[in-house]
């Protein structure tokens, strides 16, 4: 080990400026990747995107401080660092800036656009974010840190997410914003034709399920949620006029859980412990008509655990919200066949979601 400590100390002190300078430079873009979350958080929240998308042409540092009740020097700092991350446009007229959206910014910041992602930048800024700061102490205790952050009890992973209507509404808005980009893939990756009967489980605000009965016009899907969730989804989300979409009150590990073809767990497993998620996937298959099926909606780690980033860094953000952890497509198998579930199929959609598919 000696040996190697000073071959390693020797290749350091041998090392060339360009090499140095790319370490530092890999470092600071690291230790900056915070602030350059919270200046796209301010400016979303403050409305810039939104204020900009309003108007006919661009506008000023003065124009847009003014309309958002903001001081100017602030503004003008927040602009300037949105476009330095290509989220803004800046053009110079008769000695005066003026600020436009990219298309990023039109198309994924903006509250108007169908594939906003504004609501999920929102959770990540209000409930995320906080929760972050104590990610020294969730891996000293190996569990999540609502207490810390919220006040919120550490045993009940979803009194923090649900601390409020307005943080509920936040956080199935952001799911929403998600499956407007992720959904259809994930619902597509299996031909899902055969299941009539579905049913989604923590299904939320049912982005997902709007998806299913859109593919798949034969079928009919229940949302089976918590009661708060629940009329959440009806007061805002689901319109009473969408037949094809039925809701279930309950929860899925106290309550039971009623016959279908087909049950959805999206982003349900990687909340819990191994254990719970054996227990769950053995009610669903008991649940499940012969012949049907379970399809989990997942981000995948690699076997190896070398990546993909977004995979490592979400199952940190489980330690840090909830019990559980983000898994490779071989940890889900063996969960799905521990409960019963054979005929096992994964299909990887090239997006941050992907799909397994389990038969009884």
């Amino acid at each position: 080990m000696k040996r190697e400590r000073g071959f390693l100390s020797e290749k350091s002190s041998n090392m060339g400026s360009t090499e140095d300078l790319e370490y530092l430079q890999t470092l600071i873009q690291y230790q900056n990747g915070f602030l350059i979350s919270k200046v796209m958080f301010a400016a979303c929240e403050l409305g810039v995107f939104d204020l900009i998308s309003k108007s006919d042409e661009t506008l000023s540092t003065k124009a847009i401080a003014e309309q958002l009740g903001t001081s100017l020097h602030g503004m003008e700092r927040l602009l300037d660092a949105c476009v330095g991350l290509k989220l803004l446009t800046i053009e110079v007229k008769n000695g005066e800036v003026f600020y436009g959206n990219t298309e990023i910014s039109h198309l994924c910041l903006t509250k108007s656009s169908p594939k906003s992602q504004y609501h999920n930048l929102m959770y990540y800024s209000k409930t995320i974010y906080p929760c972050w700061h104590y990610l020294t102490d969730a891996v000293r205790e190996g569990k999540n840190q609502s207490e810390r952050a919220f006040g919120a009890s550490s045993s009940d992973i979803f009194e923090a997410l649900y601390r409020s209507e307005e943080e509920m509404i936040k956080f199935m808005s952001g799911l929403n914003a998600i499956w407007s980009i992720c959904g259809k893939d994930v619902i597509a990756a299996f031909d899902l034709a055969p299941f009539t009967m579905i049913y989604d489980l923590g299904g939320g605000a049912g982005a997902l399920a709007q998806e299913c009965v859109s593919l798949y016009p034969n079928c009919t899907v229940t949302i089976f949620d918590l009661p708060k969730v629940v009329q959440t989804a009806k007061k805002h989300f689901v319109s009473s006029e969408e037949s094809r979409i039925n809701f279930h009150e309950g929860d899925f590990f106290k309550d039971l859980i009623p016959e279908a073809d087909l049950y959805i767990l999206a982003r349900i497993l990687h909340d819990w412990t191994d254990e719970k998620c054996v227990q769950l996937l053995t009610k669903v298959q008991k649940a499940c008509k012969m012949g049907g099926g379970v399809l989990l909606v997942e981000t995948l780690l690699n076997e190896d655990k070398s990546g993909p980033l977004e995979s490592q860094l979400y199952s940190l953000n489980m330690l840090v919200q909830t019990e559980g952890k983000e898994r490779t497509s071989t940890e889900y198998g063996k969960l799905l066949a521990a409960a019963g579930f054979k005929e096992i199929k994964i299909k990887k959609t090239g997006k941050l979601y992907n799909a397994i598919l389990g038969r009884k």
